[in-house]
């Protein structure tokens, strides 16, 4: 059994649901694992159009992939049954773990009381307030379990991951946000999340143990992106018009959250966050989206070599601080614009699909 664990390495928003999609949709997965709750969307390309997911899995994109929602995950029921209604999800395709989280309605309230959005730019979602129930452990607190429209779907994830680990299966654990809003170790506390988002967390959430792990994939994006408001410092921070006008981009260009559909403000690459993140999550693999930003003329390339110089010089110049190879690279939205330099997978992991 193969566990890659996906993480951010920056302030969310790097395209970790977009490469969970490409890797289910080109890759033999088994399952996949969404940590997080629905305070952060994930989005992906589904029957052509861009859709965002706040609580079901990017791996939805492939009918044989099981969809698990971890132990430590946060549900909204409204968000979670829409989805479900959605995309037309049974049973045997979904399985939540009997001690997620569920957020009631006095935790989006107890939320907007306090003002958080005001003091740190968060999204009210009621996440946080959830967490601390749960930390505080009153009879207060519902667990998934304890839904009856969710019985259907119950399951123990760790024991379920655990199934697949005879013969020669491929999960993937999908993480939330990034390594910038870590609770514990983001060097803007507190401009955080409520909860700490490095790999070895997610693997917690997951109940998996580090010893199966095969891979941890970090994306990361050539400009980074924060919330709207008083979310924090985002070092170098500009506006989308100066992108527009340095990769070439013949339109107006503009990001907006995908929860709170705000615009989101956007910086020049931070290289010290990233060899931080670098530092905690020891990625084996690295992923850089957003290159069509850098030039307009490689947005949608598939194959390096179609890439622009001026692309490549960047992503050299990234490689060489980092001290590491990018492998793959993200050239627009959808889950196709991407050049993947190289297989992913422990089996696969080291043969390039092409030379440089």
């Amino acid at each position: 059994m193969d566990i890659i664990v996906i993480v951010g390495g920056q302030f969310g928003g790097e395209g970790k649901g977009k490469l969970t999609s490409y890797l289910c949709k080109n890759e033999d997965i088994a399952a996949v694992v969404r940590c997080g709750g629905p305070n952060s969307g994930h989005t992906i390309t589904l029957d052509g159009k861009q859709t965002v997911l706040r609580q079901i899995p990017a791996g939805i994109v492939n009918p044989k992939t099981k969809l698990l929602l971890a132990a430590g995950c946060l549900i909204d029921l409204k968000v979670l049954q829409g989805e479900i209604k959605a995309f037309n999800i049974n049973p045997n395709m979904l399985g939540i773990d009997r001690n997620a989280i569920i957020i009631d309605e006095d935790d989006i309230n107890i939320e907007n009381e306090i003002k958080l959005k005001e003091r740190i730019g968060s999204t009210c979602t009621g996440v946080g307030s959830a967490v601390s129930k749960r930390v505080l452990r009153g009879n207060n607190l519902r667990i998934a379990k304890d839904i009856i429209d969710l019985r259907k779907y119950i399951t123990d994830t760790s024991d379920e991951l655990m199934s697949y680990s005879k013969g020669n299966n491929k999960i993937i654990i999908e993480g939330t946000q990034g390594f910038g809003l870590s609770l514990y170790h983001s060097p803007y506390y507190p401009y955080a999340t409520s909860r700490d988002t490095t790999a070895a967390a997610f693997l917690s959430e997951a109940g998996v143990s580090p010893i199966v792990l095969s891979d941890i994939i970090m994306v990361i994006r050539t400009f980074p992106i924060r919330v709207a408001g008083n979310s924090g410092p985002l070092p170098n921070e500009i506006d989308w018009e100066i992108i527009r006008k340095e990769s070439g981009y013949p339109f107006k260009i503009e990001e907006f959250t995908s929860v709170t559909k705000k615009l989101r403000r956007v910086g020049r690459i931070d290289l010290a966050l990233i060899k931080k993140a670098i530092t905690i999550n020891k990625p084996t693999i690295i992923a850089l989206m957003g290159i069509d930003y850098i030039d307009y003329s490689s947005k949608d390339a598939t194959h390096y070599n179609h890439l622009s110089d001026k692309a490549k010089s960047f992503i050299s110049w990234i490689e060489w601080e980092i001290g590491a190879k990018i492998s793959l690279i993200g050239t627009g939205p959808r889950d196709d614009n991407l050049v993947d330099i190289q297989f992913i997978g422990l089996n696969l992991r080291g043969k390039e699909r092409w030379a440089r």
